[in-house]
This record gives structure tokens, C-alpha cells and sequence, in this order.
């Protein structure tokens, strides 16, 4: 077996799980909607009173010979009624609104703590600056033993039931029961829960002298004012040109992103344009207000961008704003609305489809189902459109251009500028196992454990890499990982070296700096973020002469 082939099933290894995880997550969370805050909460009721549905489920629920439970038929019903429609319109039942809902408005009623489940104990991974816990006193690094009554350590409980015990309502209280290395004795703390953000934006630094990087996770509510905020602090720092990443955003509220890519645009320039059957067509123009339309601009995006990701990526593309760089995104060009029913349920109902400015729907078919739809992010890594831009095979009937007469294509996704595939070097076997069994993350966590205290003052990553330099990392996460059960693989760790070495002081930074250390670390063998940033922000625009 050939090298690339070795890269290729490994890389099949690592990306295949992931893909099924986010074919099934995507069915419910991919969405653009024109939801306004203040209609999040309003009941609305859309069944026609005297349907035929109506009368069956009205029989049923009074003359049925025995006591059934006709909120799991109503349940049951709305799934075969939407089941044949397009993936994206959803119900969203009452229990999972609250959810839904805290991601798009961005803040949830909690004690301000990241956490990981670490060798069946719940520790502490970072305090929320400012949050509940850190006023009472919680440090990075404790376990968390009970959450009032309820036992969570050394025992099977998921991170959702966690979840639950330690969110609630803001303005009650929670009893932790907490062990701290250093203390003999487990003791309680009382948290009076708080307002907890949700940041959509992950993480604002200056990747080089003159460049800014600018990790947006999601389109909520927040977003604007978190986006404008950044481009501020780097524009301060010295930034003459930013890179917006988008990979792995599946989009969110549509609105917000119209308003951020109006900040590059100049006047009179269309983002975007809305058509359905009950929609009659809405154009969006950018205002000329924007405060960064000359600012030189490159946006990232993969397999994974969608929905409103695609609209920002593509009105920057067809206006000839800016480049885009990394691989073709997921393909969502239909518009949902979020819709109440009378139980705190919602529809969240496609209604129309929206069109970049250069005409094109970037949709993909779906006419076969919603299996097979999904199941397109399989495909297209067998068919090995990760690995190769020639691979791609769009329509020509489906042929567009943007403002300045390039070429660019619609039926499915945003196709970048510049495509960068999948860096495969230096996959191993060993390293698939190390992630696998979560032994490299595991391993940080028992680095921190004995260090935390030697890094409890460093201001930035250089600060944690300069640390870092004295130990041979590798080494001890390859003695720890046997010890965990995972046999040496010389051969493997040596090929693998590199990645494993920038995994692990990439973890560690996040422990010491959250996303700050995090992403200037991960970002040094980042071949896409390291393509963007040599790319030329002006696309060519001139349309080639053609002879006859």
C-alpha cells in the first residue's frame, strides 16, 4: 500500500465518526432564521381548526375505548407529517426549546464552569471570568464530587445529566461538594447560579504582525456586537488584514451575518436575495456604512460551513470582496422560520430559498430523501473531494459569475477560491488510537495536575510554549498512554511526532488561557489558516478575453 493511501485510510479512520456525528447533529441545528428576539417566546397556533388531522386526533382523545397518550400520538403525528419535506424543516419538542434557544440568544442559567470527565470525575477545566464560581471561590483543576444530593463521581453519568444538575434557573442555589489537590478533605461550596454567556466568538488575536484571525462559531443573536468588538481590538493592535474563519459554523441567524458582511461591503452591493411560494422575493442591500470596506479580507470555510456561513462566504465571493479559502461547504440554501405551538414546542418550517448575489442557489438536491442527503459528507470523502479540487464535478448548466465575471458555480455549497485539502501528513495509526481513546487530551490533564501552580500567572502562549520547552511531552504522553493501556508504537510516534507534540502543548495552553492559548498554538500546523494568510485578499476580476 502506497503512502497516500496509508493518509488516505487513516484519514478515513479519524473522519468518517465524525461525520456521521455531524450528519445526524446537522438535521436538527443547521438553520437561518429570520427570528427576531422578541418573538422567541410568542405561541402561535397553525393547525386549521376542522382539518381532517384535527378530527381524528379530537376522536381518538374522546371516544378511544382505552386511555391512551395522546400527547406522544400528537408527538408521532407531526414526525410523519414532516418526514417527507426537506431536511431542514424540524420540530423541536417543548424539553429541547430551552437549548435551542440559549444558543441563539447566547446566555443560560449556570455556575460559569467548562468541565471534562476525567478518569469518571467531573474537574474543573476553566472558571468563567466573573461568573458564579469564580466569586465563590472555585479554582481551575477541582473535581466536583456531588452536585447537591447527587453522587457524579465514580459513576456512569453522561455530560448532559451533569449539565442539568449544575444549570438552572439564575438566582437559585446549587451545593458543590469539591476536592482540591492540596486539600485532605472534600468541602462544599453554595453557587447562586448566574447568567452565563454563550460566545460565538471563539477566539480574536493577531496571527502575524499585520494579520488578525477571527474564530466565529455560530451566528447568534451576540454575534454582531462580539464580531465588531474583535475587528476593533486587532484594528488597535495593528491588523491590515483579517481572516474570518468559518469552519465548522453551521450557520445560525441569518440577519446577524447580513449585517457582517455589510461591513465590507460599499453601497448599493446585494448580500443576498429571499424567494418561496408564500415569500415573495426580499432583497438585501448593504448600506455603505460599513466600517471595514477596504479592509483586505479572507474568509475560511470546509465541509462543515453552512447555512448562514454559506451566505457570508458567498456574498463576499460574488461581489468580488474578498478570497475564500479551504474546502466546498455543506450546500444549505433554504430558509427556516422558528414557529411556537401552544405547548412551547416549535416548526422550525423552510419557507424559502435564498440566493447569493450572483443569482446562484447554492442547495444541494435532496429529492432522494434526507438519508441520502446527509449522507452526501460520506460520499464525498470516498470519491476523495477532501483530498483532491479535481474530484469536484459541478453542473455547467449551473454556471455563474460574480461582479467581476468570475466563473463560480450553484446546486451545491461554496466553492473556495483557493482549495486547500485535507492535511493528512504525519496521520498514524498510534495517533488515530491516541484520539480515539481521548489518551492525548487525558494525558494534559495529568500534566496540569502537577504543574497548574508554575503556570498560574502566564499572560500568553509564548509564555506556556517557553515553559513547555523543559519537558519532553511526547515521551511522558507515550509513557502515560501505556500505562493506560495503549502499547508504545515507536514507529508511529515518530512519524506522528509533530502533530502529537503540537496537540498536546495546544491542550495545554487551553487549560492555562482558554481559547486564547488554544488556537495560536493549534493554529502553527493549521495548512489552511497558514494558506490563507500567504493568499492575496484581492481576488483577480478582470473577465479573461475570449477569441473567436
Amino acid at each position: 500500500m502506497n503512502k497516500s493511501n496509508v493518509y488516505r485510510n487513516s484519514l478515513k479512520i479519524i473522519l468518517i465518526p465524525l461525520i456521521v456525528l455531524a450528519a445526524l447533529v446537522a438535521g436538527l441545528l443547521l438553520g437561518s432564521l429570520f427570528t427576531r428576539p422578541d418573538v422567541i417566546g410568542r405561541s402561535e397556533f397553525f393547525l386549521p381548526q376542522g382539518s381532517k388531522l384535527d378530527m381524528v386526533l379530537n376522536m381518538v382523545n374522546h371516544s378511544y375505548v382505552d386511555t391512551v397518550d395522546m400527547q406522544k400520538i400528537e408527538e408521532d403525528a407531526i414526525a410523519e407529517v414532516i418526514k417527507n419535506l426537506d431536511p431542514h424543516t424540524v420540530y423541536i419538542p417543548a424539553e429541547d426549546m430551552e437549548k435551542v434557544n440559549e444558543e441563539m440568544v447566547g446566555n443560560f442559567g449556570g455556575i460559569g464552569v467548562q468541565f471534562y470527565k476525567y478518569l469518571d470525575t467531573v474537574t474543573v477545566i476553566k472558571v468563567v471570568p466573573g461568573g458564579p464560581s469564580e466569586r465563590a471561590g472555585i479554582l481551575d483543576g477541582d473535581r466536583i464530587i456531588r452536585v447537591n444530593d447527587s453522587l457524579v463521581a465514580g459513576v456512569k453519568m453522561n455530560d448532559q445529566k451533569i449539565m442539568s444538575l449544575l444549570r438552572g434557573a439564575m438566582g437559585t442555589r446549587v451545593e458543590i461538594t469539591l476536592l482540591r489537590r492540596g486539600v485532605p478533605e472534600p468541602f462544599v461550596k453554595e453557587i447562586t447560579r448566574g447568567g452565563i454567556p454563550v460566545k460565538s466568538i471563539d477566539v480574536a488575536y493577531m496571527y502575524d504582525d499585520t494579520t488578525g484571525y477571527i474564530k466565529v462559531n455560530t451566528f447568534s443573536f451576540t454575534t454582531y456586537d462580539e464580531f465588531m468588538e474583535a475587528l476593533s481590538g486587532l484594528t488597535e493592535q495593528g491588523m491590515r488584514k483579517v481572516i474570518v474563519d468559518l469552519r465548522d459554523n453551521v450557520g445560525g441567524v441569518l440577519p446577524i451575518a447580513i449585517k457582517m458582511v455589510n461591513e465590507f461591503l460599499g453601497a448599493h452591493r446585494l448580500i443576498l436575495y429571499t424567494q418561496g411560494k408564500a415569500s415573495p422575493r426580499s432583497d438585501y442591500y448593504s448600506n455603505g456604512k460599513g466600517e471595514y470596506q477596504t479592509l483586505p479580507l479572507v474568509v475560511l470555510i470546509d465541509e462543515n460551513s453552512a447555512s448562514a456561513s454559506e451566505i457570508f462566504a458567498g456574498a463576499i465571493q460574488d461581489n468580488d470582496r474578498g478570497v475564500i479559502v479551504g474546502r466546498r461547504s455543506f450546500g444549505k440554501g433554504l430558509v427556516q422560520e422558528q414557529r411556537m405551538l401552544p405547548d412551547g414546542s416549535a416548526l422550525r418550517l423552510t419557507v424559502a430559498r435564498y440566493y447569493i448575489p450572483s443569482g446562484r442557489s447554492i442547495q444541494r438536491p435532496y429529492d432522494n430523501g434526507k438519508q441520502e442527503y446527509y449522507e452526501e459528507f460520506y460520499h464525498r470523502f470516498v470519491h476523495g473531494e477532501l483530498l483532491e479540487k479535481d474530484s469536484i464535478r459541478f453542473d455547467e448548466s449551473l454556471r455563474y459569475e460574480t461582479a467581476g465575471g468570475r466563473e463560480v458555480y450553484g446546486g451545491g455549497g461554496i466553492m473556495p477560491d483557493l482549495f486547500v485539502p485535507a492535511d493528512t501528513t504525519g496521520v498514524s495509526d498510534y495517533l488515530v488510537e491516541l484520539r480515539r481513546k481521548m489518551l492525548l487530551y487525558d494525558y494534559t490533564f495529568y500534566f496540569m495536575d502537577r504543574h497548574r501552580p508554575e503556570m498560574t500567572d502566564f499572560k500568553d502562549y509564548k509564555e506556556v510554549l517557553g515553559y513547555l520547552k523543559r519537558f519532553d511531552l511526547v515521551e511522558e504522553m507515550a509513557a502515560y498512554a501505556e500505562k493506560r493501556g495503549l502499547k508504545k508504537d515507536r514507529k508511529g510516534l515518530q512519524e506522528s511526532r509533530e502533530l502529537i507534540l503540537n496537540s498536546i502543548q495546544a491542550y495545554i495552553a487551553r487549560h492555562v488561557l482558554d481559547n486564547q492559548g488554544f488556537y495560536p498554538v493549534s493554529g502553527r500546523i493549521d495548512t489552511t489558516l497558514q494558506k490563507a494568510a500567504e493568499a492575496n485578499p484581492w481576488p483577480a476580476v478582470e473577465k479573461e478575453e475570449k477569441t473567436e
